[in-house]
Formats: C-alpha cells, structure tokens, sequence
C-alpha cells in the first residue's frame, strides 16, 4: 500500500463508482479497478460494498478512509513545509472571515502586499459553522471570527489569537432622536425601541452577550427581529424598522445612509475578535507572516 493508492481509494470512495472515480483522476476504469482490488487483497478485508448501484464503504472502508485522510493531509503538510524551507513568503493564503470582521482585513492586507508582493489572497466569508467546515477540509488556513468561535468541532481543536476589543455601538434611524442631551444612548432607552439583534442558528455569541448587558440592567430588550445578516440588519435600521448595537468596527464596512451611530452611555461592553486556525496543521509561511501582521499593526 502506498501513497498512491490511497488518493485512488479516497477518490473512489468519494465518488462511489469507479467510473467517475477515474475521470477525475484523470485515468481509465480498468487500472483503477485493479488497484482497488489490490488494496483489498493486500490487507485482506473487503473494502466496498458492490451490491447496490453505487459503492458504499464497508466498516473497513470507512475506518481506511478515515486514517487515509489524516496520512495524506500530514504527507502534503510534510511535503509544503519541506519545500518552505529554502523559499521565501509567496503563493496564495486562503482566509476565511465573518461579515462582521471584514474591516479588519483590508488595512493589513494593503501592508502585507508591499511587504511581500509576491503573495495573493482567495477570501471567503461565512458564519462560524461554515468557515470551521472550510478549515477541516483545507480549504482555508486562518479565520477572522468573533470569538468565542463557535464551529460544529471541539473548540479545543482551535488555536486562537485574541485580538484588541472592539467596543458595541448603538445603531438607530436618523429619524428617531435619543431623549438624552448627552452624545452616549443608555441601555435603557434602547430598550424602549424594537430591537433588531444579530443572530443565526449557528452563531448566538453576539446576541447573547448584548442581551446579557440588558439584563444586568435588568432590562429587556423588545427583539422584533432575529437577523442572521449584518447588512440586512443594518438596512433595516435605515428604512426605521428598528434600533440595533453591533461591534464599532462594522460600521466601516457598510454605508450607513440614514443612520445614526451612538456610543453606549453608562456600559462598558466589546466584542472580541481572533485569529483562529486549525491547532494540528502545519500553516504556511505566509499564514504565519499574516498572523504577525496582526500584532504588528493594532
């Protein structure tokens, strides 16, 4: 058994046919079908389940395909880190980031460009359920989340890079004037107005740590609307459906047209903001260069 035929096996058991198996691998059915016999007689277990249309992994199959995917991600680390060794920062850094967050990317990405010209970026956004999912699979190496980060995987499986606190702002209709002189707006007027609250059934950190503020105010907020989008959450606010308070950075990614921004008068609450990246994957070079940029530019 090598290397090889691992890809060949992984590529079949996702496919479930040989056939399509084969053209993605850029080959013909009849090597390819040899081979997975081969693999089967090599270790002496059957493999697949060939009864039904398509194949389906037995108990085997499944504990192969299982370790087969942890051998090839650690061979290709090796493989990417080996290599790194005599080459500078370049390639592509793939990073995943939260709507709420995408203003912390351009400002750096701009310096990290005229450090390292040679470096391109691929961005995804998602909420934390999707952006964890897209790191199992390799598809992204760091995320810019709120924390805490809240993915289907041990948490303990993540590293994390706390970055500086970004405070809460109200956000209200231009045309609803705060009743206080005073240029903050209290928990307790907010709470006098319908609430929009970010919220997704993923993704509950936010709304749960500003629903905390109310209530230790021993308030309530009146929620008229659970919203799983920040700009669908802030065009509500400026077509005057309600009032809502969001981390102070995102305000800088989104035109605010017919809205008012108050600092919180008489709480000190934040959002926190991190890093996040797989605890047991070898990043790159440049993952890791980006991280610094982070400390190095606050």
């Amino acid at each position: 058994m090598d290397i090889r035929q691992l890809r060949y096996f992984l590529a079949v058991a996702r496919e479930g046919q040989v056939t399509s198996a084969a053209k993605r691998l850029n080959m013909e059915q009849p090597p390819l079908s040899r081979q997975m016999k081969m693999l089967e007689q090599e270790l002496g277990v059957t493999l697949f389940d060939r009864s039904g249309k398509r194949l389906t992994l037995t108990h085997a199959g499944e504990l192969l395909r299982e370790r087969a995917e942890r051998l090839l991600q650690q061979f290709d680390e090796t493989v990417q880190e080996v290599r790194e060794l005599d080459e500078g920062i370049q390639g592509v850094l793939s990073i995943g980031s939260v709507v709420s967050c995408v203003s912390l990317l351009p400002r750096r990405i701009e310096r990290f460009r005229q450090q390292f010209p040679g470096v391109t970026f691929k961005i995804r956004e998602g909420d934390h359920f999707l952006l964890g999912e897209q790191m199992e699979k390799r598809n992204i190496e760091l995320v810019i989340a709120r924390l805490p980060f809240e993915a289907a995987s041990d948490p303990e499986r993540y590293s994390v890079l706390p970055l500086p606190p970004d405070p809460f702002v109200a956000l209200l209709p231009d045309s609803w004037s705060p009743a206080s002189a005073e240029p903050g707006i209290d928990m307790r007027e907010l709470a006098q107005y319908p609430f929009i609250t970010l919220k997704s059934d993923q993704t509950t950190g936010m709304h749960a740590k500003v629903l905390k503020e109310f209530r230790q105010s021993g308030l309530e907020p009146r929620i008229l609307c659970e919203c799983s989008s920040v700009a669908i959450t802030i065009a509500l606010v400026a077509a005057g459906i309600g009032a809502t308070i969001l981390p102070k950075s995102v305000t800088a990614s989104f035109p605010l047209t017919n809205i008012s921004t108050f600092p919180i008068a008489n709480a000190d609450f934040h959002s926190e903001n991190g890093i996040v990246w797989l605890r047991d994957r070898y990043l790159s070079k440049t993952a890791r260069r980006f991280i610094d940029m982070f400390q190095d530019l606050p």
